[in-house]
């Protein structure tokens, strides 16, 4: 895999991420269970690295936390089976998935795209990169997050209804995936509000983890 791999926020070109993939994630939001992957994006300006701030968007009354394990692309991807996924994952990281949760209901009411709740800048805070030798099985990984010290998520990635394999494939099958890009694998339960000043910790296990604050 190339060394360019720990750089993945400079030079990848896609985020996409899966929604409900914990059913008492998508439970405590009164959404159905999947029955297949569900997909968004956002765009790489989102993203942001330790050391910056979270900043609230502006007429935002609701944003959220959402933890999630990303999976970092390492090889060109295009209707790859499962069995072969794992030659095409370059490594992973922790991410957090912000979502301006009022807009977001919003455009689900309306029947529109939930780019404005799920991209806004700083939307997008990432860990450093993690080589793929250190999760030698993405489905047994803890999540964890707290707010201001206090335990808010708490989950494990063997919780997920569709895997890190079938997810790859499935969206390979659909979008070709290139060197770099990501893939947010969806949030388990406990998602909640944030405010300005509060500060964010997170984890994948005892693996790596970040911290980040609320502007």
């Amino acid at each position: 895999m190339s060394s360019k791999l720990q750089n993945f926020v400079k030079f990848g070109r896609t985020i996409i991420c899966v929604g409900r993939n914990y059913r008492a994630h998508a439970s405590e939001l009164g959404n159905p269970i999947p029955s297949e992957p569900f997909v968004f994006l956002k765009p790489v300006s989102s993203y942001i690295t330790q050391g910056q701030d979270i900043k609230l968007p502006l007429g935002a009354s609701e944003i959220h936390h959402e933890v999630e394990l990303g999976v970092v692309i390492g090889s060109r991807c295009s209707s790859v089976t499962e069995s072969n996924i794992p030659d095409h994952i370059g490594g992973y990281f922790l991410a957090l998935d912000m979502t301006d949760r009022n807009r977001q209901k919003s455009a689900q009411t309306k029947g529109l795209p939930w780019t404005v709740a799920k991209g806004f800048d700083t939307a997008c805070p990432v860990s450093d990169f993690v080589p793929k030798d250190r999760i030698p099985d993405p489905q047994n990984v803890d999540l964890w997050l707290k707010v201001n010290g206090n335990l808010r998520q708490s989950g494990n990635t063997k919780l997920m209804i569709f895997p890190v394999k079938k997810l790859i494939s499935w969206i390979s099958e659909r979008i070709t995936l290139e060197e770099g890009d990501v893939i947010l694998t969806g949030t388990p339960e406990g998602v909640g509000p944030v405010r300005s000043g509060d500060i964010i910790e997170c984890g994948l296990g005892d693996i790596t983890k970040m911290k980040y604050s609320i502007k």
